[in-house]
């Protein structure tokens, strides 16, 4: 019928395959119509087969058995060669202190007083009268026994005298007091340090002492006392200045603390 619309090209067809449309350059080509080759990029090429493609990390390549050695963990890297993760916090880096110990606690803040040198005389005075008085009765056993022993007695008595007055000498300068807001410091000894820590609010009473060589030697000794006599402390070498304002101090403070209880 002449109405009819022409029918439209199949595989049957004279004109199948179509051919691709030709556009001028900027006009699209018709609906339906193939574009021509080169305008839409260059055609993909076939994959070279002739170098294998790369395995992934821990993968076998085909046809190999696995072995003890291939199932092993896998090499980690050394501790430190990784970079530590910004979100881990690290290891909190504080100043060591430097020059103190527990018979230190406040070298900064504290202020040490030393007491007097004199009384390493008193101290030296003491040790020679008991070491004259050792050396007198083992020369007389040993005049009249003639035992080498008693020689043998003399010798360390000497010894003995002579290691004592080096350990005075030093016990001496190891002693010091500090007075801070609420309690005294004292700490002393050489071989064996101590460091007392008595508050105001516990001492009793203060007293001073002083004996005959101490007086020679204008020097005096400051004596605390509290409720527990395994906690009392005392200061000596003190200068009787020095010590009658520490006892007037001391006394002063604590009754000012215990008031404050």
């Amino acid at each position: 019928m002449s109405g009819d619309h022409p029918a439209s090209p199949g595989p049957s067809s004279p004109s199948w395959p179509p051919t691709p449309a030709t556009a001028p350059p900027g006009v699209e080509p018709p609906p339906g119509a193939f574009p021509a080759p080169g305008t839409l990029g260059p055609e993909p090429t076939a994959p070279d087969v002739s170098t294998p493609a790369p395995l992934p990390p821990g993968a076998l390549p085909p046809g190999h058995r696995p072995t003890p050695a291939d199932r092993r963990a896998p090499d980690l890297p050394a501790p430190g060669l990784l970079p530590p993760d910004p979100g881990t916090p690290g290891p909190l880096l504080t100043a060591a202190p430097v020059g103190r110990g527990p018979l230190e606690p406040w070298p900064d803040t504290v202020n040490w007083q030393p007491i007097s040198t004199d009384l390493i005389w008193v101290g030296l005075i003491r040790l020679a009268v008991v070491v004259a008085i050792g050396l007198a009765v083992t020369a007389v056993a040993w005049a009249f026994s003639g035992h080498w022993l008693f020689g043998l007695a003399v010798a360390v008595v000497v010894l003995l005298g002579v290691w004592r007055a080096v350990t005075i000498v030093r016990a001496v300068r190891a002693w010091g007091y500090a007075e801070r807001e609420n309690d005294l410091l004292v700490r002393h000894g050489l071989l064996v340090r101590r460091l007392s820590i008595v508050p105001y609010s516990r001492m009793q009473f203060v007293d001073v002492s002083a004996g005959p060589l101490e007086r020679a030697f204008d020097l005096a000794t400051v004596q605390l006392h509290t409720a527990a006599a395994a906690s009392d402390a005392r200061v000596p070498g003190l200068r009787p200045a020095e010590a009658s304002r520490l006892r007037d101090r001391l006394t002063a403070l604590g009754e000012d603390r215990a008031e404050g209880l």
